[in-house]
C-alpha cells in the first residue's frame, strides 16, 4: 500500500462502507423499480436487482413481521443498512481508524 495515497491507505474502511452502500442503493433501486416491473418479470435488470438483494432481504424477513408487504420490507432493509453504515463509522471512530480529511 502506498502511504501517499489516502484512499489506498484507508481501504480497511472504504471497502466495507462501499459494499454496504452498494447493497443499500441496490435495495432502494429494487423498491423503486417494483412500481414499474411485475414481481415475476423476466427483465434482466429486475432479475439482477433481485439476485443481489435477496440474501439480505431473507435476513431482514427473519426479524420483520410476515404481514409487512415486500416493498416495505425492502425499504426497511435500506434503513437497516443505513444504520449499519453509521455503526461501522462509529466503530472506526472508536478504534481511531477513520480516514482523516486531507
Amino acid at each position: 500500500m502506498d502511504p501517499s495515497n489516502p484512499f489506498l491507505s484507508n481501504l480497511h474502511y472504504h471497502l466495507p462502507n462501499f459494499a454496504l452502500a452498494a447493497l443499500m442503493y441496490t435495495l432502494l433501486g429494487r423498491a423503486m423499480l417494483s412500481f414499474v416491473v411485475d414481481a415475476d418479470s423476466k427483465n434482466y435488470i429486475w432479475r439482477f436487482f433481485c439476485r443481489i438483494t435477496d440474501p439480505f432481504v431473507a435476513v431482514i424477513a427473519v426479524v420483520t413481521p410476515k404481514a409487512v408487504p415486500a416493498v416495505i420490507l425492502w425499504l426497511l432493509g435500506v434503513v437497516w443498512l443505513f444504520w449499519l453504515r453509521v455503526a461501522l463509522l462509529y466503530l472506526f471512530l472508536l478504534l481511531g481508524l477513520v480516514p482523516k480529511a486531507a
